[in-house]
């Protein structure tokens, strides 16, 4: 039987050049007069000035203007407690600690979140989920879509370029989610939400007709990773925008002595997956070269050992989700591809044949 699907999505869209300029236009025409204001802890202090300005000039207060340099649950339980009386609005500005802790104060306080995120790292600006820390783990915990989304598309192109690129592996990574998705409906019996895994297969397809990251290009990304969020919204668990890919990730983000960032991990991961699934090989590396993920990643190299054992780990992650790695003998096909495929060896800053070497004098 088919569930009713009835879900909030974004009513206010803004994703153009100049944008941050506008953010109190945008609340005032809402009403929201009195807004909490979470940023990302060493914000640029123009683009700090550029919020002030705007809500200033559009009769909007401040009513709390916190920096944020942690996302532990904690300090986002402490900050919700502290919310001023007659806050009618959350705004995070930034990247996803401050974004992640605005969320999830929103969704507590049962008030409209505006997202303002500063770069497009990940999908997470507009996901039905809050990243925080719990006990010094990461944690997924439930929140509630913005209300609105607010991207200035020339702040977003001039952050880090790293930044972006890690946001283009994360959404590469949606060709592998709804491969496993619809894997784990051919094998478990697990229902597959078809218009969710549409809207986030169609993401990627829109950036790959412009893979640059020009103003055009980061609109293309902040909307394909924008409408990722909603496809999870949509079938009520992240299956539309994470599968092997992320599981590796995430035993990464547990075992490794330094961690990259989110989409960095998940793109590589990505391309391994879509080895194992014989589909898409061909598109994400030619994405990953026009966009300079490839030569990004060969610049810092992972660790080898730390994604072998990632690798073993992977399909115990997540209770009861099935993916290409829960088949028989695939996680050793994985290793082999690691070692082995010249692309995922350029990660390693080594050659398949001096992997080989290293592997032999064990």
């Amino acid at each position: 039987m088919f569930r009713p699907t009835q879900i909030a999505i974004p009513t206010l869209v803004r994703v153009k050049e100049g944008a941050l300029h506008r953010v109190g236009l945008y609340l005032h025409r809402a009403d929201h007069r009195r807004v909490a204001v979470l940023l990302s802890q060493g914000l640029v202090t123009a683009l700090q000035e550029h919020v002030k300005s705007s809500l200033a000039n559009h009769a909007v207060e401040a009513v709390t203007w916190v920096e944020i340099a942690n996302n532990d649950l904690e300090s986002a339980a402490r900050l919700f407690t502290e919310l001023p009386t007659g806050t009618a609005a959350v705004v995070g500005v930034g990247g996803g600690k401050a974004l992640d802790t605005a969320k999830y104060i929103a969704f507590l306080s049962r008030l409209p979140y505006y997202a303002v995120p500063t770069s497009l790292s990940n999908d997470g600006f507009c996901s039905p989920q809050s990243s925080l820390t719990v006990r010094g783990q990461r944690r997924s915990l439930p929140a509630t879509l913005p209300r609105g989304v607010i991207i200035d598309t020339a702040v977003c192109r001039d952050a880090p370029r790293l930044l972006t690129l890690s946001g283009v592996g994360d959404l590469v990574a949606k060709f592998t989610a709804v491969r496993d998705w619809k894997l784990a409906f051919r094998e478990t019996g697990e229902a597959v939400d078809d218009f969710a895994a549409l809207l986030s297969d169609g993401s990627i397809h829109s950036f790959r007709s412009h893979p640059k990251l020009d103003l055009e290009g980061i609109r293309l990304l902040a909307t394909g990773l924008m409408l990722n969020g909603i496809a999870m919204e949509v079938a009520g668990s992240s299956r539309p925008a994470s599968g092997s890919e992320h599981l590796i990730s995430h035993a990464l983000d547990a075992l490794s002595t330094r961690p990259r960032l989110h989409g960095l991990q998940v793109g590589v991961a990505s391309y391994l997956t879509s080895l194992l699934q014989k589909e898409n090989s061909d598109a994400i590396d030619a994405l990953f070269d026009v966009t300079g993920f490839w030569e990004a990643v060969a610049s810092d190299p992972f660790s080898l050992p730390e994604w072998r054992e990632a690798i073993r780990r992977a399909p115990a992650m997540k209770e009861g989700f099935f993916t290409i790695l829960s088949m028989p003998d695939r996680v050793a096909e994985a290793q082999h591809y690691l070692e082995n495929d010249r692309r995922l060896a350029r990660c390693f800053g080594e050659s398949p044949q001096a992997i080989e070497e290293s592997r032999s004098s064990v």
